[in-house]
C-alpha cells in the first residue's frame, strides 16, 4: 500500500477545523461533554472523506466510550490502494477550557505510517519537553536543579530568565517548589499540555521547558509535532498506584524506561495538524463575525520539516460539516440538509 503523501496534509487540517468549529459553538456553556461530543462527531464525519485506511491508535478510550473516537476505530474511506495509516486524535485538548471560555484549547490530530506509533500502557506519563536548542541536552532522570542549570548554560542566559511550563496540579507541588528554589520563572496552566509541550519549540512562545505528569495520549501527539520542529520529548510511564505498577511489571513493561521522540513516533514521515478553539500561546481560537467564522491552524510534516499556519474564513451561509451521528450534512449555523 502507498505511504503517507503530502496531498493528505490539507485534508487533516479540514478535520481539525471542523472539530474546532463545532466545539466552539458551546464556548462558555459549561458543558464539557457536549464540547467533546460535537468535536468527535465532526472529526468522524470529516475523516470518512479522506482517501486512507486509517486506524485510531491514540484516541479517547475503548469502543464502549463512544461518542469519543476510540482506540481501534477505523476511519477514512478504506478504498482499495489507499494508504494504511495510524491516526492519533484529540478532538479537543482542553474540553474544560472550552466549556468555561478559558484559553489554550485546541483540536489535534496526527497521521503516520501503520505501526509507527508507540503504545503506552498507562494513562499518565512523566514528561519533559524542550525546543531544538535543548533537544538531546537534558535528562528526565536528572534533578530539576541540574536540568535548569544545564538549560541556562546552553541558552547562555541566567537561570532566572528560564520559563518553565507546568500543569497546575497538586501532584506537581514538589516540582513547582523546586523550580522556585532554583530561581526560574514558572508559567502555570490549568489544562492543554499538548500546546504547552509544542510551545517550547516555537520562539514566539517564550517558554523553554515543559515538565510534569500528564496524559500519555497527549505525549504522543506532542511528539508528532516536536518531530517536525526539531524539539524533543522524553517520558516515563507513571502508574497511578501499586496495583497498576504491578500489572505493568507482570506484562513485561519497564517503568524506568525513558521513551524519547523517536521511540514514540518511529516513522520519519508524520503529519501533525491542530486548530485553535480558544485563544492560546500556540493558536488563536475560533472567531465569529456575522456569517463568517475564522479559524487559525498549524500543520507540520516531519519529512520536510515544513510548518504552515493557515487562516481560514468559513462562510456560514454555505459551510457544511458532516456529522457522523446524523448521517447527513449540517450547516454550521444549525440548519440541516440532506
Amino acid at each position: 500500500m502507498p505511504g503517507l503523501s503530502k496531498e493528505i496534509t490539507l485534508e487533516l487540517v479540514r478535520v481539525t477545523e471542523a472539530a474546532a468549529l463545532m466545539s466552539s459553538r458551546y464556548l462558555g456553556r459549561g458543558n464539557k461533554e457536549m464540547v467533546d461530543k460535537m468535536a468527535s462527531d465532526a472529526m468522524r464525519g470529516m475523516l470518512d472523506y479522506i482517501d486512507m485506511q486509517g486506524v485510531v491508535v491514540i484516541g479517547e478510550g475503548e469502543k464502549d466510550k463512544a461518542p469519543m473516537l476510540y482506540i481501534g476505530e477505523q476511519v477514512g474511506n478504506w478504498e482499495e490502494n489507499t494508504p494504511e495509516l495510524d491516526i492519533a486524535v484529540d478532538p479537543v485538548d482542553g474540553t474544560r477550557l472550552v466549556a468555561y471560555g478559558l484559553p489554550n484549547a485546541i483540536s489535534v490530530m496526527a497521521a503516520t505510517d501503520r505501526g509507527a506509533i508507540e503504545y503506552l500502557p498507562t494513562f499518565y506519563s512523566y514528561k519533559l519537553a524542550v525546543g531544538p536548542e535543548l533537544a538531546g541536552k537534558l535528562d528526565i532522570n536528572a534533578s530539576i536543579r541540574e536540568n535548569l542549570r544545564v538549560a541556562a548554560a546552553i541558552l547562555n542566559i541566567d537561570i532566572s530568565e528560564l520559563t518553565v511550563v507546568i500543569l497546575n496540579r497538586d501532584r506537581h507541588r514538589e516540582i513547582i517548589e523546586e523550580v522556585r528554589k532554583v530561581g526560574a520563572r514558572i508559567k502555570l496552566i490549568s489544562d492543554g499540555d499538548i500546546a504547552a509541550a509544542i510551545a517550547t519549540a516555537l520562539p514566539e512562545s517564550y517558554v523553554d521547558i515543559y515538565i510534569g505528569i500528564g496524559g500519555s495520549p497527549e505525549a504522543i501527539l506532542a511528539a508528532a509535532a516536536l518531530k517536525s520542529l526539531g524539539g524533543e520529548i522524553q517520558i516515563k510511564l507513571w502508574p497511578i498506584d501499586e496495583k497498576e505498577k504491578n500489572e505493568l511489571t507482570e506484562k513485561g513493561y519497564d517503568i524506568d524506561k525513558v521513551y524519547k521522540t523517536d521511540d514514540l513516533i518511529k516513522s520519519d514521515n508524520v503529519i501533525f495538524a491542530a486548530t485553535g478553539v480558544t485563544d492560546g500561546d500556540l493558536l488563536r481560537g475560533v472567531k465569529y463575525s456575522k456569517n463568517i467564522a475564522i479559524t487559525e491552524s498549524i500543520v507540520m510534516r516531519s519529512k520536510t520539516k515544513t510548518l504552515r499556519k493557515i487562516i481560514s474564513h468559513h462562510n456560514l451561509k454555505y459551510k457544511t460539516i458532516p456529522l457522523k451521528s446524523e448521517g447527513e450534512v449540517r450547516f454550521i449555523n444549525g440548519k440541516k440538509t440532506k
